[in-house]
């Protein structure tokens, strides 16, 4: 055995997890738990798929009586907080938490037991949720839960704690990985990756963590605070009580809005890989993209009141937002452009995830001419709460962020399995799901213009809605068929698929250059990277040497220039993320029944992290050891 297999197999001892139940629950491997968050979230893309045919079947004739009022809340409301809170962003986190560390070439995240504890909380949000669901506490007041119908004098019973409580949950394990992700690329990067050389992939995942990091709170505290009114009688949102309803929208919308633009910009770094691996050049324009990406971040957090313009706020500020939500489509369009000109400027090979990026770029266009139409306030007074508007919500979010994520799906599948999707039943499902999506939406900006409103679970014959509404039914059949030839696709090439090798695309970026799929630790050594795109650099690869086989090291580099600085011992698995989530969740739950849970609850809590980071380091000379490159 040569000197080389004999260091690999030594690091795969020292990364790889312990078998059984006991691995399962112990893993810190970034890779197996982005695994398990993106196959959580495609299982309840799934479910709450089914809920939008099921409402979307009531509404496909006037007058139908499949659901009555009750139940086309609770579908409505349950659809809606899963695809935003349990599928949108941590889908997207989970894509960052299993590529970043491969794109910098680095062996794991930079607090691999806090993507473990991440994961377990977002699991605890998801059962909390549908759990209730099952119990008959079911949320029935929409993904926004207004008051004064979410307060305590018009909604008894439990059903908006458990909403609220989970927006806790998710967005507490959203943070949780949004500060890995932004620790890793400022401090993992490998030697010569400049903040000018990172991969346009890794600038979106940055500054959507970033925005994660400033948006979640807001909307933290509103649901926090509408707990309280419900649970110990404050009056945040209670007019009588000196509060104001208004204060919710405000501090809602202050993450709703930005919320839009984290699911958004990550699917912009899925759009620029695929689009630089399919027309064998570098992304044109790479400073503009960045600053592009910059400016949507900034943009998007001076714009909430544009879901608020029938709230009777002063004209002179609903100026402001109009200017503000019209501004935030140049940089899109300037991004439109610059993937245009690459792929005009290249040898592009159409294959499966190149065409999700047309189709993309197309159903974005679309979705991104409605939004400069509902940004002006006059005219969004008229569309306010019409299916108007829900046309344009899933255009930008499924058009805008969906379509981008089933392309990086396609793109890196041979990466995580080793073996490739059938192309031709891939070319089946985006046609299926394309052609659906604009059959099943595009209708309701129609619908929208002739007045019928959201949210309403039926409509009496003489409106003239029900063609308008069986076409877009018929469309969401045709979709729905999409997504089963997709997911089938998936499942079947697992052992049927041909073998992908290393670089099957030819890509440019450093997760090509490791084994498919990954090896526990990634890379035997950290690369050292050169230009944009180390894997065409012709001048050959450099590696740097010093980290231990014999225990978990990382590279620890500095934030701007990527420079060696020392060597870091990274965690071991360790059971006491999974207890910590254990016991947050029990404290989460017990705080919708009883305020003094949060003082009971916090004990658990407490002993079960003290424990988690109790020091138990060697001496510092033993891992600042000096790195060298060769």
């Amino acid at each position: 055995m040569t000197v080389e297999a004999e260091r690999h197999h030594a690091l795969l001892r020292t990364w790889s997890d312990a078998p059984g139940i006991w691995g399962f629950l112990t893993t810190v491997d970034h890779k197996r738990i982005a695994a398990r968050y993106v196959l959580t979230a495609v299982a309840l893309l799934a479910i709450a798929g089914l809920l939008a045919v099921d409402m979307r079947l009531q509404l496909s004739q006037p007058n139908m009586g499949r659901m009555g009022p009750q139940g086309f809340n609770e579908a409505f409301a349950l659809h809606g907080s899963t695809m935003l809170f349990l599928v949108s962003v941590p889908v997207m986190e989970a894509m960052a938490m299993w590529l970043v560390p491969l794109m910098l070439g680095a062996r794991t995240v930079a607090y691999p037991r806090l993507a473990a504890f991440s994961y377990w909380l977002y699991l605890g949000g998801v059962l909390m949720l549908w759990i209730a669901h099952a119990l008959d506490v079911t949320p029935d007041l929409g993904w926004f839960e207004y008051p004064p119908l979410s307060g305590p004098a018009y909604a008894p019973g439990h059903r908006v704690d458990v909403w609220a409580q989970m927006i806790t949950f998710s967005e507490v394990a959203a943070l949780a990985a949004s500060v890995n992700i932004v620790a890793t690329i400022l401090k993992m990067r490998p030697p010569g990756m400049t903040l000018a050389k990172m991969p346009l992939f890794i600038w979106a995942m940055l500054v959507a963590s970033l925005m994660t990091i400033f948006a979640l709170p807001s909307v933290m505290l509103v649901t926090s605070m509408l707990i309280a009114d419900r649970l110990v009688s404050t009056h945040f949102f209670t007019p009588t009580g000196g509060g104001d309803t208004l204060l919710f929208q405000h501090l809602f919308w202050f993450f709703g809005h930005p919320e839009v633009y984290i699911i958004f910009v990550p699917a912009l770094g899925f759009v620029s890989a695929i689009t630089e691996t399919f027309s064998r050049r570098t992304v044109f324009g790479y400073i503009p993209m960045v600053l592009s990406m910059l400016a949507i971040a900034v943009l998007a957090f001076g714009l909430w009141v544009h879901h608020m313009f029938a709230v009777g706020l002063p004209k002179m500020g609903n100026s402001f937002y109009t200017a503000a939500s019209m501004a935030i489509a140049l940089p899109a369009g300037m991004q439109i452009f610059c993937w245009i000109a690459t792929i005009w400027s290249g040898r592009p090979m159409f294959r499966t995830p190149l065409l999700w990026v047309i189709g993309f770029i197309v159903t974005f266009v679309i979705g991104g001419l409605s939004g400069v139409m509902t940004a002006s306030a006059p005219l969004d007074l008229q569309l306010t709460d019409t299916y108007f508007v829900v046309a344009h919500l899933h255009y930008v979010l499924i058009g805008g962020a969906m379509f981008p994520l089933f392309g990086a799906f396609c793109y890196w599948y041979p990466k995580a399995t080793g073996r490739l999707m059938s192309e031709r039943w891939g070319v089946v499902s985006f046609v299926l799901i394309i052609v659906g999506f604009n059959v099943g939406f595009f209708p309701m900006h129609l619908l929208g213009l002739e007045g019928m409103p959201r949210r309403i679970y039926t409509y009496p014959a003489e409106t003239g809605w029900g063609p308008l509404n069986l076409v877009a039914t018929i469309g969401t059949f045709i979709s729905t068929a999409g997504g089963v030839v997709f997911v089938a696709n998936a499942f079947l090439s697992l052992k049927r698929g041909k073998v992908a090798g290393d670089d099957p695309w030819g890509g440019s970026t450093l997760e090509w250059a490791t084994q498919s799929p990954p090896c526990a630790h990634n890379f035997n050594e950290v690369p050292v990277v050169r230009s944009l795109a180390p894997l065409w650099d012709r001048d050959g690869r450099q590696a740097m040497i010093g980290l231990s086989a014999t225990c978990r090291e990382v590279l620890v580099t500095s934030a701007v220039n990527a420079e060696p600085q020392y060597r870091h011992k990274s965690p071991a698995p360790s059971i006491w993320p999974f207890l910590a989530a254990v016991a947050t969740s029990i404290l989460f739950v017990a705080s919708i029944f009883t305020p003094w849970a949060l003082v009971w609850g916090a004990l658990p809590v407490a002993l079960t992290l003290i424990v988690w980071f109790w020091p138990n380091r060697p001496r510092a000379n033993a891992t600042d050891q000096q790195v060298t490159r060769s």
